[in-house]
């Protein structure tokens, strides 16, 4: 019989602003509640880091009220859930996921889903190719690439690494995969460039880091490099990273998911 856990659920009313972070439902899905006028119009939030879809800060103003709710470990939220179970090129592949301590660097978002088929239906892009994937939060599209017989370098922030490396070390073996520190607004001018292809999943939508990826692909992008970035277009301002990014890349289109609402362009560096 499954164990139900009792948990507060506070609710909180405002007449000002709300938060929200995005969440999948159980449909596969993903939904963001976006702040809504007194006439019920979408209005872009500010940008914020406190999770993935960038959201305003809380305020506020009226009454709050506070309701005893109990679940079981099923009913939770998809990115809340400690683990997630993915099928790709025939190995079964245990997501750990970590909300609490690493926050969206721990959870799988549907970009990275939505990659990885991508690469298990186009397997040549990366096969015996030097992949270098940004921002690899679980892993989930380093570990695809590395089984469709690519040599994988995953990066990501130093304080995540420990939960990066025992998700790709609980899921591989015997393949090529490695992981590294790398923080985009270091300089990683020492760094090595060598890389055929570059991955990101769901790494567009805080504006202000903007330039520092830019710079980030600038540096490991060789003039044969082969740029795969996977995204969800929330705000308009998300667009203007690829608006940024064409002044020193050829961009095109490659695939659109219209269920998860997922876009993955292909970039390459233009002759100067």
């Amino acid at each position: 019989m499954m164990k139900e856990v009792i948990f507060w659920m506070i609710v909180l009313l405002s007449e000002t602003e709300d938060c929200s972070c995005e969440m999948e439902l159980e449909n596969g899905a993903e939904q963001k509640a976006d702040k809504t006028d007194s006439e019920g119009t979408c209005v872009e939030q500010e940008p914020k880091q406190c999770c993935k879809s960038p959201c305003s800060t809380v305020s506020f103003s009226s009454a709050q009220t506070m309701a005893l709710v109990p679940y079981n470990e099923e009913s939770l939220p998809i990115l809340f859930k400690p683990e997630r179970q993915f099928t790709f090129l025939g190995h079964t592949l245990t997501i750990r996921q970590d909300w609490g301590n690493h926050g969206v660097a721990a959870v799988v978002w549907d970009a990275a889903i939505v990659l990885g088929e991508y690469l298990e239906k186009h397997q040549d892009i990366v096969r015996n190719r030097h992949v270098l994937e940004l921002g690899a939060g679980t892993g989930l599209v380093g570990i695809v690439a590395a089984l469709a017989g690519g040599e994988v370098t995953c990066t990501e922030r130093a304080e995540t690494l420990d939960h990066l490396r025992a998700t790709v070390s609980s899921n591989l073996n015997g393949h090529r995969l490695e992981v590294k520190e790398l923080d985009w607004t270091h300089d990683h001018s020492y760094l090595n460039s060598d890389y055929d292809v570059i991955l990101g999943a769901d790494i567009v939508y805080i504006e202000d880091t903007f330039p520092d990826l830019l710079r980030t692909l600038l540096h490991f992008a060789g003039p044969d490099t082969k740029v795969l970035l996977s995204c969800k277009i929330r705000y308009q301002r998300d667009s203007k990273f690829l608006t940024m990014l064409k002044e020193h890349f050829h961009i095109s289109k490659v695939h659109f998911d219209l269920e998860r609402d997922i876009y993955i362009y292909a970039a390459k560096k233009t002759e100067r």
